[in-house]
């Protein structure tokens, strides 16, 4: 075959395709796409041999990392795994599924992250194109094709799954905002208070206790006062770095205001929750806070009660009944666990 003018990769009754190193050569940018970035994985559905491997050596001439498939099947196989490339050039006929089949039925699929499909066709008439569209396809390119014009539209489909990223980190940033506390990383009191909720609607249905702890570091006041609100600030953030050391990956923990915490603890009887009360309370009065000057050691009080799913206890009576306990463990001494039953009154 001759080449003039453009380059071109052409296709004709599906065997016929260059062999021309130098058309190849032309059209690469002698960078890997997306520079600075992981490699691009690209699926090519195709199931001429010659063809799919003709594509196949430009795109990894051009940087890409490429994944072959012969057929539909395989291509819609490989699209339902975890890792899948997440930008695939689909053959409008193959055997199996169509490439306006498999853009159907991944755009049925929905989900994250986003896959641009970009349908490879013979076909010209505008209607035949449009339905492409529909179907679900991003782009598309006709056969016989011209290299410069796909690389053009690979890049402007990587650019959109590069918004797409960035539109993802943006929106889990701002969920980080509405849901986590900026000082300690832990739940906000509103998240740990849903947590609540929800375990014991769960508790409810299952049958499971639920284990709830009210906890305040003692004579937090003289740590402000004494070596200064950002020493304070690292006690803070020292006491939930400990406390999130201390549970299980299940459990909740979080801020409840001040230097105030709340923990919820499914699964968890008087018994258990007393035992894991007193393993957090001797790893927050653990020596020394590492990052606060002076060796700093602090305690903490800590305020339980425990939610029996036969009970018609409220999520805010377990609130009011864990912080009287709490209550109870700072008017005797500090440092130490009370447990206060909702059905048969205080555990000492």
């Amino acid at each position: 075959m001759t080449t003039t003018g453009t380059p071109t990769l052409a296709v004709d009754s599906r065997t016929r395709y260059t062999s021309d190193e130098t058309c190849f050569a032309g059209t690469s940018t002698g960078q890997t796409p997306g520079s600075g970035k992981e490699t691009m994985r690209i699926l090519i559905a195709e199931d001429s041999a010659p063809s799919r491997l003709a594509l196949e050596r430009v795109l990894v001439k051009w940087g890409y990392e490429v994944v072959p498939c012969r057929d539909g099947s395989a291509a819609w196989e490989q699209l339902q795994l975890p890792d899948a490339p997440r930008l695939a050039i689909l053959d409008w006929m193959m055997p199996g599924y169509s490439g306006p089949e498999i853009c159907r039925m991944l755009r049925a699929k929905g989900g994250e992250p986003y896959t641009y499909l970009l349908l490879l066709t013979s076909k010209t008439l505008k209607e035949d194109l449009i339905a492409g569209m529909e179907a679900g396809a991003d782009d598309y390119v006709t056969k016989p094709f011209d290299l410069h014009e796909l690389n053009v539209r690979l890049r402007a489909g990587m650019r959109i799954l590069d918004l797409q990223a960035e539109l993802l980190e943006a929106r889990e940033k701002l969920r980080e905002q509405a849901t986590k506390d900026s000082l300690t990383g832990l739940w906000n009191r509103r998240s740990i208070m849903e947590i609540l909720e929800r375990e014991q609607a769960r508790s409810q249905r299952e049958g499971a206790p639920i284990g709830v702890l009210m906890i305040d570091l003692d004579h937090f006041k003289q740590v402000n006062d004494c070596f200064g609100h950002l020493a304070g600030d690292e006690v803070l953030r020292e006491a939930g770095r400990r406390l999130l050391a201390s549970v299980r990956p299940y459990d909740g923990v979080g801020r409840y205001g001040g230097e105030e915490f709340l923990v919820v603890l499914p699964g968890c009887d008087e018994a258990g929750l007393r035992a894991r009360a007193e393993s957090m309370r001797a790893a927050i009065a653990a020596p020394p806070l590492e990052k606060v000057s002076q060796g700093l050691t602090v305690s903490a009080s800590f305020g339980a009660t425990v939610f029996m799913p036969q009970s018609a206890v409220s999520v805010s009576d377990l609130i009011r009944i864990a912080d009287e306990a709490l209550y109870e463990a700072k008017h005797t001494g500090r440092n130490r666990v009370v447990l206060r039953s909702p059905l048969i009154g205080t555990l000492r």
